[in-house]
């Protein structure tokens, strides 16, 4: 009997956890789903992207390591052999994500690219399910039946593209950004494992700050000093876009894996579209309200039943 009880006690303990990870992650996208607005902020007052993204990240940087230290002393100092992959792999994967975003829409709409770029689930669950490698997420029927609702959600509340010819080079750059992004859920899972998620991001956007100020730099395209809707802005972006954004996304991806991460994640574009009437006065159509239905009804089913991929939320 002590048993059972103990048993029906984990379970629930479980479930919290899950649902905890799932608030987390939506939360996130919530977070990350500001940077689109807040971003068309910055430029209509003539900061240059480049400029916006390296006081985003640069920004951000101080503000995690903050958040680290908090936690605990010594947060901030890595095991041997762990610093160079997040400074390259992690703050390199997520320059490199934004890089192709940002330079589809030289090619392409950003309705497009929206489409496009939220194919990402599916790859990221295509990979787990080929990859082959033992401990990887399996795609059972409720997994493969949320990813269906998800991106019909997705296709509902962007758009499908017109029936004009599409630029190749543009296609290609927005894919290269979700599979880029779908590539890069579990290679961040793997690098911050272990490690507080607030420490770890630290070196990931300062490595991203890095790059982008870089390319500015080459570029031209790059100012130091802003006005004050800019600082405004990348104030913002640093700390809900990218240092609350960064702890709720890694704390959520520690317990949900990278398959129920990527699915949640879908709820960015509702997100999106609310900001968007709050902010800009954009209305609201009924296909993104149709969306944001099947959305919820794929987080819903991911919901019911899970469990932790993980022990538990690391604190």
């Amino acid at each position: 009997m002590a048993t059972e009880r103990k048993e029906e006690a984990g379970e629930r303990a479980a479930r919290r956890a899950v649902l905890v990870a799932t608030l987390l992650v939506a939360l996130s996208a919530g977070c990350f789903g500001a940077n689109s607005i807040l971003t068309v902020v910055a430029i209509r007052a003539r900061v240059p992207l480049y400029a916006v993204l390296f006081w985003r990240y640069g920004l951000a940087a101080p503000m995690l390591a903050a958040v680290a230290l908090l936690s605990g002393p010594g947060r901030l100092a890595l095991p041997r052999g762990r610093l160079l992959p997040l400074l390259t792999l992690g703050g390199g994967g997520q320059a490199l994500v934004i890089f192709l975003a940002m330079r589809s829409l030289d090619y392409i709409s950003a309705a497009t690219l929206g489409f496009l770029f939220y194919t990402y689930p599916a790859w990221v669950a295509l990979f787990a399910g080929i990859g082959g490698r033992r401990g990887s997420e399996r795609i059972d029927r409720r997994r493969a039946l949320a990813l269906a609702l998800s991106l019909a959600g997705i296709v509902l509340m962007v758009g499908a593209p017109g029936a004009a010819a599409l630029h190749p080079i543009g296609v290609a750059l927005a894919l290269g950004a979700a599979v880029a992004y779908a590539l890069f859920i579990p290679l961040i899972g793997r690098l911050q494992a272990g490690l507080d998620p607030a420490a770890a991001s630290t070196y990931v956007v300062l490595a991203a700050s890095a790059i982008f100020g870089l390319l500015g730099l080459a570029t031209g395209n790059f100012r130091l000093a802003l006005p004050p809707v800019g600082w405004a802005v990348v104030t913002a972006l640093a700390l809900i876009s990218t240092t609350l954004g960064f702890i709720a996304f890694l704390r959520g991806l520690q317990v949900l894996g990278p398959v129920r991460t990527a699915i949640v994640s879908t709820v960015e574009p509702f997100w999106i579209a609310v900001l968007g009437l709050v902010v800009l006065s954009q209305p609201i159509p009924p296909a993104v309200l149709g969306g944001g239905v099947l959305i919820a009804a794929a987080v819903v089913l991911l919901q019911k039943g899970s469990a932790p991929v993980t022990k538990g939320v690391q604190s």
